[in-house]
């Protein structure tokens, strides 16, 4: 017997419900040596705002459950059968296709990492024109020049005077144009 990982598309918003409702389906019909690990895959990203460092969850595929499961009619059809969920994702609609185990592990990957290393809750490019939100520039528009995300801080350029000027701003203090 393999486990092999499976996408399951479900709503948008209910991915913990659906794993919810899986894990107590598969208890209550004793299907367990079928069923490894359900996750929805979530990293944790950091924003600052007012000065503080805000830490939350994000999914990263949004409307996506991962099952590592056996499959055999019995469990295909307990997982359809859960609410909120659309089907699986890959192969014919009878005979899902497992994700590749390459696949799966640049998933896990990416969870672990989420969790020792939080990424940023917006993600800023050089040249990308941002608009200041608070502070002495406030309404003023400029080009990031850097972005230090180990800090938190942008360089943006901002005409004053007519004059192309390099300003040292927090994250929480622009907002995208």
């Amino acid at each position: 017997m393999s486990l092999r990982w499976y996408v399951v598309h479900a709503y948008s918003n209910f991915e913990n419900k659906v794993k919810q409702a899986l894990e107590e389906r598969i208890k209550r019909e004793g299907l367990e040596e079928f069923f490894g690990k359900i996750l929805v895959p979530t990293e944790e990203v950091v924003e600052m705002r007012m000065g503080q460092q805000r830490k939350s969850e994000r999914k990263f595929f949004p409307g996506y459950v991962l099952v590592q499961m056996e499959l055999n009619d019995e469990t295909w059809h307990l997982v359809r059968n859960v609410p909120r969920v659309l089907g699986f994702i890959g192969g014919a609609s009878d005979r899902p296709s497992p994700i590749s185990e390459k696949e799966a592990m640049a998933i896990l990957n990416r969870v672990e990492e989420g969790v020792n290393k939080p990424r940023p809750k917006v993600l800023f490019e050089v040249g990308e024109v941002v608009r200041i939100a608070d502070g002495p520039f406030k309404d003023f528009n400029g080009n990031i020049e850097e972005v230090n995300y180990e800090k938190s801080r942008l360089r943006v350029s901002v005409l004053i005077f007519g004059r192309s000027t390099p300003v040292e701003l927090e994250f929480g203090q622009v907002e995208k144009v």
